[in-house]
């Protein structure tokens, strides 16, 4: 019986189409999931694309640099500081002078960027960084003001002054945008602190890099 114009074709061997997928899929698997190098270090994705820095060593400040001179500036660098005072005494003619509120004690400093000496915190690199302070006046029938200074100019302030109590302390947080190399201090504006250094702290971290 002849074939009728316009009959269904019997499906083609499609064998040849499938290995061409295949090896096309095994081809594009390595740009989804990268192979970490040698040296463990993260993938960094780039509008989508799989980054990894082989052979590289990180810097102080959280930069990556590989074989091939290729700087990349890691956004997991952590930086952290928390300083105390662990004596209680009358402040130094320094700081009578400069008006600086110094510590003497650091139970933190990754990445060392508080330098204890002169109590003062410079930023790495930009980014939004979180401080705190808790400074102690004890038997001081006065009002004391501190403030944190950037940059030399106050951001904020705290007041301790109740009269009716022999410990008290003057107490604030902030997060601040922070270029590098910026520096972050804290300032007695207002009264002493005779006899409330102990027990005063003065921490920050950096929240994320920009």
């Amino acid at each position: 019986m002849p074939r009728r114009r316009g009959a269904l074709r019997e499906p083609a061997d499609c064998s040849s189409c499938l290995g061409a997928s295949l090896a096309l899929l095994l081809l594009l698997l390595p740009a989804c999931y990268p192979v970490r190098a040698q040296n463990d270090t993260e993938p960094i994705v780039l509008e989508g694309k799989c980054l990894v820095v082989c052979d590289s060593s990180p810097s102080a400040d959280g930069a990556v640099t590989s074989s091939l001179g290729i700087s990349v500036r890691s956004g997991s660098a952590k930086v952290a500081f928390s300083a105390t005072r662990s004596t209680n005494h009358e402040p130094s003619e320094m700081s009578n002078r400069t008006m600086t509120i110094y510590f003497d004690q650091v139970l933190v400093n990754i990445g060392n960027h508080f330098d204890l000496a002169s109590s003062i915190f410079v930023a790495p690199r930009k980014g939004i960084y979180s401080f705190s302070f808790h400074v102690v006046k004890v038997y001081n029938r006065q009002t004391i003001q501190v403030s944190l200074m950037q940059n030399g100019y106050p951001v904020i302030s705290a007041f301790a002054g109740d009269q009716d109590v022999t410990r008290e302390a003057a107490s604030n947080g902030v997060l601040l945008l922070m270029e590098r190399e910026d520096k972050v201090h804290l300032k007695l504006e207002r009264g002493n602190l005779m006899g409330g250094w102990k027990y005063s702290t003065f921490s920050g971290f950096l929240v994320f890099p920009l």
